[in-house]
This record gives C-alpha cells, structure tokens and sequence, in this order.
C-alpha cells in the first residue's frame, strides 16, 4: 500500500482484518487460549447473523430473511457455544457487552429475551448497570422489541440509517422510506435509550453537497449522542459489487463530503473520535474502553463473532456470498457442543504484531498514542519501533512525534491504517479466496 494512492484504501476496524485468518491445526483449546488472560474485564460480543434485507455495500457476514426454524436452531446452538466457552474462560467477569451481526433485533421479541438470556447466562448475571450496545435498524426498531432492550438495561442503540432521502437509499441498496425511518428513531428515543448513535454513509451514487447536509441536519434533529459516519466502499460479492462503480472523482467526493461534515458536526457541539465517530460535545466519554471491537479480551459467541486475547484471534469461517454464508451457517449449526471447545479459525500474534496492533488502534483515534502506556507495555518506545511515522509527520499527516495524526492524517485514516499493515498480515490478506 501507499500513501500517495488513495485515501480510501481498506477500513481497519480489526488487526489483523478477518481475511488475514486461517484455519488453526492443530485447534488449540480454548482453555489454553484464555489461561494466561486476564479475565476480570472482559467483553461480551453475540453476533446474530440474521437481517431482513442484505444491503448493496454489506460484506457482513448475515443473510437475509432466514426460514424461522434456522432462526431457533441457531439460538439453541449459540446457548450449547455460550456454556462451553464459559466452562473454558473460567472464573471471569464481563465489563460490557454488543450484540450485533446481522441485525440483533431481527428477532422477535420473545427471541431478543432469549438471546439476552444467553448473554446473561455466559456472564454469569444480569448485564443491567453495564454498557450494553445493540445495533438495530429502520424495519426492526419496533416499540416491542425496544421494551425488552429496555428491560435488559441497554444504554447505547446503534441504528444505520445510511440516508434520509429515499433515492439515496435505493442507490446504496437499501430500499427504506423515510417514514419508516422517522417512526424508528421517535421509537427509541420514547425507549429512553441514554445513547442513540445514527450511522450515515457518504459517497453514494447521486449525492450531493446538500443531499449530505440534508442528511446531517435531519439527524441531529434528534441530537444523538453519537454518529458513525462511513465513506461508502464497494466491495467483492456485495450488491453494489456485482455492478459497475467506477467514477474517476470519486475519491475527491468522499473526500469533500467528510470534510463538509467534521465542519457542520463541530458547529454543532460534536467531538471529533476517529475519522468516523463523532460524539455530543456534552456527552462523557465512557468508562474504561470505548465500544470498539479490538480490545483485548474480548469474547465472541456465534457463528460470525470474533475473539482477541493478546497472542491469538479466532473466530469461525467467513464468507460473503449468499450460498457461502448459508454453507457457514449450516457447517456451525450440525457442530456437536464439544466443537466448541476450541478455537477454529484465527491469526496469532507475536510481540512484534502485538506493537503493531497497539499502534493501529491508537492512532486512528483522534486522542492518539500515549508514549508512555506503549513504552509501559512493551519496554520500548514507539518511534524506535516503528520510525516510518516519521514520513507521516513530513506530509503533514501526523504530530512530530508520531503520537498523534492531524486533521489531515484523520481524513486519510483508512489510507495509513492500510499502509501499516505488516508484510505478513499483508501476504496473509492478499492470499484470501473471496467466496
């Protein structure tokens, strides 16, 4: 990869990325794979890969409108997982918990009772007083569902939005009325959710300057304490893929859109995360780790859930395509329980990998590096370790130090993420079959 490519090259919200994994054999115990983690703050993630549509830009590892048997299959399977990796981690304590996919609350209510019962069962007690987040959407957002979510004690509601206007939604394939979507986020905020985050996408087919701030201004009508604003990409085997999306300005539109946004979103009292996340000014930062998926320790439960201890990420099989994912899907749910003894699929990382993930998922934060707690943790400094940051403070993109990216280097952030991705983990990724 390069700097001077463009700016959109690859979004790192995990290191190593999914397509560096590769089946472990022998598969190591998951006994042996937590025995020397800590496990007193530990997070909780339930995947459920189920949607009831699959967008044109998805590449996520769902499939849309399950028959309804698959639906409780899948939840009696999970519980069989949830109780053997709990009898593996064990005497462990959870800090917080998410629940995505997929589309969490695709479940009726009575199946969102149960997959929180789950939850709350490989925690060992109630979830409530913890930071819970639950991704939702438009169709599915019902008051119901939301009641239960509610009950469980959720503080943060994520739903995806992606546009306000219809014709853009049809352009990023996903068809939705605004109705819908107004109805959806008057529901939540009745559900007394303490945090609403509305996720957008920029970069759309047809959009414009004003189609954006349309957007933007209809969103903070209901003054969300966080927005995720993504640039759209078009991936291998999504919807949108299967089509032709080359426009040579493409990249000056994204580019422009998310500066238009960082200008109008700080005028509005937010502070900027990270290139995509953006919180109310008057909303606390929250204890301990942010919701962010690449913290150590973090336990993973269902077919499409990742786990990361310091020296290992592991997951199951990953797969796009509809008949691929369906093939996953069917491979997890004919498992005996004692499949899930050990871990399947993963990428291990040594000292080197693990200063390496530090320093990606540090300084793709606007808060950046802290020297101190890299040298604390790894008895070196940061700049010895990696020295080609220096090409980032020379183009302007990053402090002199190398602790921090500017407001520039934040705009190129799914350029540099991608320029600093090891050799191997490179090799690793380039070497995927997409399926």
């Amino acid at each position: 990869m390069t700097l001077d490519g463009s700016p959109y090259q690859g979004y790192l919200y995990a290191y190593p990325h999914k397509t560096a994994y590769r089946p472990l054999r022998p598969r190591p115990a998951l006994r042996e794979v937590w025995a020397d983690q800590p496990r007193d703050a530990l997070f909780l993630y339930l995947h459920l890969p189920f949607c009831e549509m699959r967008c044109g830009f998805c590449n996520l590892f769902t499939r849309a409108n399950p028959p309804a048997e698959q639906v409780s299959a899948y939840l009696r399977q999970l519980r069989r997982q949830a109780r053997r990796v709990r009898d593996a981690l064990g005497d462990a304590r959870f800090v917080r918990a998410a629940f995505g996919g997929g589309t969490p609350t695709y479940l009726d209510a009575g199946e969102l009772a149960e997959l929180f019962d789950i939850a709350e069962e490989t925690a060992g007690g109630p979830l409530a007083g913890l930071p819970i987040s639950v991704e939702t959407s438009p169709a599915t957002a019902t008051p119901d569902r939301l009641a239960v979510l509610a009950e469980r004690g959720v503080t943060r509601v994520s739903i995806g939005v992606q546009s306000f206007l219809d014709a853009e939604s049809r352009a990023a394939g996903r068809p939705q009325r605004r109705a819908e979507v107004d109805r959806a986020l008057d529901a939540i905020r009745a559900s007394g959710a303490p945090v609403l985050n509305v996720d957008l996408i920029y970069g759309i087919d047809g959009q414009t300057a004003d189609t954006w701030r349309t957007s933007l201004e209809t969103a903070l009508r209901w003054r969300p304490e966080e927005l995720y604003l993504y640039p759209l990409y078009v991936r291998p085997l999504t919807g949108l893929g299967r089509r032709a999306h080359t426009r040579a300005d493409w990249d000056a539109e994204r580019l422009a859109r998310y500066t238009e946004a960082v200008d109008l979103l700080g005028a509005a009292g937010y502070r900027q995360e990270s290139m995509r996340q953006f919180r109310r000014a008057d909303v606390p930062t929250p204890d301990g780790p942010d919701y962010c998926c690449q913290d150590d320790g973090m336990v993973g439960l269902g077919c499409g859930a990742r786990s990361y201890t310091t020296g290992l990420h592991y997951s199951f099989d990953y797969a796009v395509g509809v008949s691929e994912v369906r093939a996953v899907l069917d491979d997890y749910l004919a498992r005996p329980a004692d499949d899930f003894d050990h871990a399947e699929v993963g990428y291990p990382l040594d000292v080197v990998e693990q200063r390496r993930r530090w320093l990606i998922q540090s300084l793709l934060r606007a808060d950046g590096l802290d020297p101190g707690a890299y040298r604390k943790r790894f008895g070196s400094a940061h700049t010895d370790d990696f020295p080609e940051l220096a090409e980032l403070a020379r183009r302007g993109w990053a402090s002199d130090d190398g602790t921090r990216l500017t407001a520039a280097g934040l705009a190129r952030s799914d350029a540099i993420g991608s320029w600093l991705v090891s050799a191997p983990v490179r090799q690793a990724m380039t070497g995927y079959a997409l399926r």
